[in-house]
C-alpha cells in the first residue's frame, strides 16, 4: 500500500510520519495552505459584546490557534462566563488547554449534526453564538441555530488557500510510487483533488481507495466516481491511521 495524504500542515505531516514508522509508504501532498484570517482584529470586541452565558464555537484547531495568537498579542483573555464548543475531541482538548475552561463537543458524532444534538443546543432563543471559522465552509450549523432562535455571527480566523501544482508532475509521481490509497478530510479538498487530476487520469484516481472522515464527504466522492470508500470513526490522525489499516 502507498498512501497519498492531502491533509494540510503539521497534522498531515504527522500522519505521514505515523505511516512511515509503521512501514507504510506515504506521500504528503497538501491541497490547501492555512494563513491568518482577515477578521482576527475584530475578535476582542466580538468577545466583549457577548452576554454572560453566550456561546463560542470553534470549528477547528486552526481557528483556536489563530484566535489565541490574536488575543495573546493584545493581552485579552478568554472570558470565563461564556460557554465554549467545538466539533471534535482533539480541538476541544486543545481549546480547553488554552482557555482553562470546559469545552463541550459531541462525543458520538463529531460533526455539525452532532453539535446540534447536544442538550445545550436545543433551546437557543435569545442566545448569541460566535463561530470561529475559516473563509467559506459549511453553513448547516449556522442555519439550524438561527432556526432555533439564536443570533449567530461568524468570524474568519483563518483562510484556506488552494496550492497550485504542476498537475502532470504530481500525478506522475503518485503513479510511480504506486499510490493506491488517498486520504481526504474535507469536501473542499476532494474537489481540489478532482481538479488536480487530468481527465485522462481519472480512471487511476477513482480506482484508488479513498479514506475520509464523514459520510457527507463519502457521498460526494461516490457521486463523482469513487467506489472503494472507507470512513474513519473520527477526524483525528489516529482514527485515520486505524482506518488505513482496514
Amino acid at each position: 500500500m502507498a498512501v497519498l495524504i492531502t491533509r494540510p500542515g503539521e497534522r498531515g505531516e504527522r500522519l505521514v510520519e505515523m505511516l512511515n514508522k509503521a512501514g507504510i509508504m506515504a506521500l504528503h501532498l497538501p491541497l490547501i495552505s492555512i494563513i491568518a484570517g482577515q477578521e482576527l482584529n475584530r475578535l476582542p470586541n466580538k468577545l466583549q459584546q457577548l452576554n454572560c452565558g453566550d456561546y463560542v464555537v470553534a470549528v477547528s484547531k486552526n481557528a483556536v490557534e489563530y484566535a489565541q495568537k490574536t488575543l495573546s498579542a493584545v493581552g485579552f483573555c478568554w472570558r470565563s462566563d461564556l460557554y465554549y464548543f467545538t466539533v471534535g475531541q482533539r480541538t476541544a482538548e486543545y481549546f480547553a488547554s488554552q482557555i482553562e475552561n470546559s469545552v463541550y463537543y459531541p462525543v458520538e458524532q463529531e460533526s455539525s449534526e452532532g453539535l446540534l444534538n447536544l442538550p445545550q443546543m436545543q433551546d437557543l432563543q435569545a442566545r448569541n453564538i460566535l463561530i470561529l471559522r475559516a473563509n467559506g465552509g459549511r453553513e448547516f450549523f449556522t442555519e439550524q441555530a438561527i432556526l432555533r432562535g439564536a443570533k449567530v455571527e461568524t468570524l474568519e480566523c483563518y483562510q484556506r488557500m488552494p496550492i497550485e501544482y504542476n498537475k502532470l508532475e504530481k500525478i506522475s509521481l503518485c503513479q510511480r510510487i504506486g499510490v493506491d490509497t488517498i486520504v481526504v478530510t474535507s469536501q473542499e479538498m476532494l474537489n481540489y483533488l478532482v481538479k488536480l487530476v487530468p481527465t485522462n487520469e481519472t480512471g487511476w484516481l477513482f480506482s484508488c481507495r479513498l479514506v475520509t472522515v464523514s459520510q457527507r464527504i463519502a457521498a460526494l466522492a461516490k457521486s463523482v466516481g469513487w467506489t472503494n470508500i472507507v470512513v474513519a470513526d473520527k477526524a483525528d490522525n489516529l482514527s485515520l491511521f486505524l482506518a488505513l489499516q482496514q
